[in-house]
């Protein structure tokens, strides 16, 4: 069974350019994002100065899932420690005050940090769409390289201006060195 005949039976995933260097890549993504191109990444042995702006992508949100885990750890962990010894079974004990506030700070803390960093592993998880198995980039021999030596955008075939001809030609255009239909 040859290799064109397994493709024909499986899903397009999107196609994969190579760009030669990291100046030709972060000029790539411009280009992708002002053709309107919405569902592309950029992928990079490490990370280049700016291309968040290239590919106008938005802030991160998970900045504000860590705050909100964090503040309900904070406010859970003063809560219950204020509503067990005020309230529930208040003991006293050589006349110190029942809300004693300097008592509850380790206990506060830690559940700050511990809901924090559920937070932040969890948020990432989702933001993500983890956990994902198997991605097909995984299936490209040339993809094998991306941590390595070589730079490479991908734009997905459910992207609303994608186009195989069209969306081929556009990456020639760009510079890309090679480009490779990647299937699911």
């Amino acid at each position: 069974m040859s290799k064109e005949s397994t493709q024909e039976n499986k899903k397009l995933f999107g196609m994969l350019a190579e760009f030669a260097n990291p100046a030709k890549l972060m000029k790539a993504a411009k280009l992708t994002n002002k053709a309107g191109y919405t569902k592309y990444d950029a992928y990079s042995p490490f990370p280049i100065h700016g291309m968040d702006d290239a590919m106008s992508l938005k802030e991160s949100k998970l900045g504000w899932i860590v705050l909100s885990h964090g503040l309900v750890g904070f406010t859970g962990g003063l809560a219950l420690q204020i509503w067990t010894n005020s309230i529930a079974y208040p003991i006293n004990i050589g006349g110190r005050p029942f809300m004693n506030l300097p008592a509850y700070v380790p206990v506060t803390f830690e559940l700050t940090v511990l809901l924090a960093a559920f937070g932040a592993v969890f948020g990432m998880f989702f933001l993500n769409n983890m956990p994902r198995h198997n991605n097909p980039l995984f299936n490209s021999k040339n993809f094998e390289r991306a941590t390595d030596d070589k730079f490479f955008i991908c734009i997905e075939a459910d992207d609303s201006n994608f186009s195989e001809e069209k969306t081929e030609a556009f990456l020639k255009e760009a510079g890309a060195v090679t480009i490779e239909k990647v299937y699911d």
